[in-house]
C-alpha cells in the first residue's frame, strides 16, 4: 500500500473520531447511528494510522505533500 494520505488528514480524522467515541459514550448520540457513527471513527483511526484511504485510490486522491 502506498501512503495516500498527508498529515493534515490524518489529524482531521483523529479529531473526528475523538469528538464521535466522546458523544458516544456521553450519550449524546445512541442506538444504530451510534455504532455506526463508532465503527466509522474506528475505521477513521485506522487509516490514520496506517496512512491509507482505499476510498482516496479509486479516485487518485493524494493529499501526501509531494517528496
Amino acid at each position: 500500500m502506498k501512503k495516500n494520505m498527508g498529515g493534515a488528514d490524518r489529524i482531521i480524522r483523529l479529531i473526528i473520531a475523538a469528538i464521535v467515541v466522546t458523544l458516544f459514550f456521553t450519550n449524546i448520540i445512541s442506538g444504530i447511528l451510534g455504532i455506526v457513527l463508532l465503527v466509522l471513527s474506528g475505521v477513521f483511526v485506522l487509516t490514520s494510522f496506517v496512512s491509507f484511504c482505499p476510498l482516496y485510490a479509486p479516485f487518485k486522491i493524494n493529499t501526501c505533500s509531494k517528496r
